[in-house]
Order: structure tokens, then sequence, then C-alpha cells
């Protein structure tokens, strides 16, 4: 994997290549992460571009209904709505948003090189955004009921399913977790698992097991979603027999894992062993120098829309710092050495 060498100096703000204008930073993604760093950069006058995805713009609160553990909306919000205002934030402070995927990236490169299709850009600093997706189950109808019965998300949606029947599709930790967590609302949970032992460790398991709102479907696997406008049921097959079964439930939560959506820069950043990219803990910083990422593409343990928004914002400051002092180059940990500046929490 290349880095960048330690005695490659930050370009001047505002220098030319081919008679190209660098830019100081350019967002990829966009979600609570993206705005929120975009927020941020703009305000501190760094013009941010911001390609904010063709498909995936707003990220995966767009698919969200009422969203009611964001801070600062007593009666809740809708995910788009919520997306829709960080959005116009950023765009009010300056940051230009462009609904476009980026298709290649050389970050190694002095300055970073982004490209959008035929179009390139050159910036001194990257902030990588993209988040991760929730594995589906790929099956008919999943994605029409998604947010209307479907979720891959217990913390988002679990409150609305006071006193239901649902189902959560899964064997690992997550499973067990988010089945735990909706017997606080549901009248039953059914895990429903395809093998006939579970993956989760053995503390989740018992937890599970001692559950008396829990029960389990093993060697089963949901193979059709049912309802118009939302979820009234499930079809299971059986994974020996193959026979199938319907059960009626209004809330069906996929909890067999997330995919980070890395594919872009895999090949020249550093990646945890769950394919999440690595920064330098506490800050935002990669392994390349000027390259910083935040949200669902490096959190793969709380996955919520105000820690994504909150390391937005500090990629958000580690960038700014690391363009304002060339002390900032050399390493990419040096940003945790530096004492914050209070005015900046303004």
């Amino acid at each position: 994997m290349a880095a960048q060498g330690k005695d490659q100096a930050v370009p001047t703000a505002g220098t030319e290549r081919s008679g190209e204008r660098v830019l100081d930073v350019v967002i990829i993604g966009s979600g609570p992460a993206g705005y929120t760093a975009a927020i941020y950069t703009a305000r501190a006058n760094l013009r941010p571009v911001v390609f904010e995805g063709a498909v995936t713009s707003g990220g995966a609160l767009m698919t969200t209904t009422e969203v009611e553990n964001f801070p600062g909306f007593p009666e809740g919000i809708q995910g788009p709505e919520l997306m829709g205002n960080l959005r116009a934030q950023a765009e009010r402070f300056g940051a230009e948003l462009i609904p476009d995927d980026v298709t290649e990236v050389d970050l190694t490169a002095n300055p970073k090189v982004v490209r959008v299709g035929e179009e390139t850009y050159l910036t001194r600093s990257v902030i990588v955004a993209t988040g991760s997706a929730y594995k589906k189950l790929g099956i008919e109808h999943e994605d029409r009921l998604l947010g209307r019965g479907v979720s891959a998300c217990a913390t988002c949606d679990g409150f609305f399913f006071r006193d239901h029947d649902i189902v959560v599709v899964g064997g690992g930790d997550s499973a067990m977790e988010e089945a735990t967590f909706l017997t606080r609302f549901a009248k039953s949970v059914t895990i429903v698992h395809r093998r006939d032992k579970l993956r989760a460790s053995v503390i989740m398991q018992e937890r599970a097991f001692a559950d008396p709102k829990i029960r389990f479907r093993w060697n089963s696997e949901v193979a059709e979603v049912l309802g118009d406008d939302k979820l009234t049921g499930v079809r299971l097959r059986d994974t020996v027999t193959g026979e199938t079964d319907e059960i009626p439930v209004t809330g069906l939560f996929v909890a067999i894992g997330h995919t980070p959506r890395t594919e872009l820069v895999a090949d020249q950043l550093e990646l945890d062993k769950e394919g999440y990219v690595k920064v330098a803990h506490p800050t935002t910083a990669t392994n390349i120098p000027g390259v910083f990422a935040c949200g669902d593409v490096v959190d793969h343990t709380y996955r919520q829309a105000i820690t994504a928004a909150g390391t937005g914002c500090s990629a958000a400051l580690d960038a700014e710092r690391y363009i304002a002092g060339s002390e900032g180059v050399a390493d990419p940990t040096a940003v945790a050495a530096r004492v914050p500046d209070p005015a900046l929490a303004s």
C-alpha cells in the first residue's frame, strides 16, 4: 500500500496544476457524517466540494421514516427531512453539493486526485464519508417494504413496534443484541436462523435464551415478505426439508451484518479485518496524511446518526488543522497531539 511521503508539503490554497485550481477539501459521501463535515469545513471557509452520490445522497436516513433519537427534535423528525435540513445548512455556509458518484481517486498524489466520470478534481485533503450498507436478504418486496415494517436498525425503529409480534433474522451478536433490545417494546420476538446453532458469543446467546419474549426458528430462512402497503407477515422456508409456512408479524429486522462502502479506497487506505477504514483514534486521520474518514465507513459499533455526525465534525476539524499548519503534514497521528482551539467550539 502506497503512502504519502513525510516530506511532502501541503499544496498551497489556490495553486494551479495544469491550469486547474486545487481545492481545499473534497468530501466523498453525504448522510449525517458527510453533511456535518461540509457544514464545519464551509464555516472554516475551506469551500468544500461534496460528492453526495447519485443514488445514495443523504445516506441511510433517506429510507428511515421517523427519527426520534436525534437531539433537538422533541417531536421527532422524518429521516429525509433531517437530511434535507443538514444539506441546506451546508449549502447555506457555501458548500458545493454535487449529486454524483466519485469513480476513482489517487489519495497518494500531491495534490490528491478525485475523478467523477470524465471530470478531474485536485484537492489538498479528502474526507471519506461513504457509509455502510446493511446486508439485505435479497428477496422480493424487501426494498418496497423498507420503512414499512422492514428495518435494519432496532435502536432507530424499535419504539414503533410496541406490543407487536416481530422477527429478527440472523445468528450473530448483532442479531442477539437487536432481539434483546426489541423485547423492551415488542409482544414477542422470533429469531430466524438458517442453521441449528448460533454464531453469537456465549453471553449473548444466554441472554437471548433466558428472555421469555424471545423464541427461535432454527434451520429457517425468510423466503418472502408479505403485505402491500405495510408488512403483514413472512413466509419461512425450512433449510433442511424445504417446507414453507407463514407467520403473521408486523416487523422484520434484518441483522445479518453490514458492508462498509470502501470499494473506492480499499486499495489505498488501511482497513481493519472487517473491511472498515482504520483511523488513528481519537482522530479521524487515516494512514495517508490529508485523508480523513468518518461515519459508518469507520464505525461498526454504534452506527447512529448522531455518532456519525460527531465524527463528521471531527474529520472537518482534523482537515482544517492539517491544511492550516505544515506540522500536520508528516504524521497522521499528529492531530491528536494538538490542543483544540476553544474558538472552534463556537
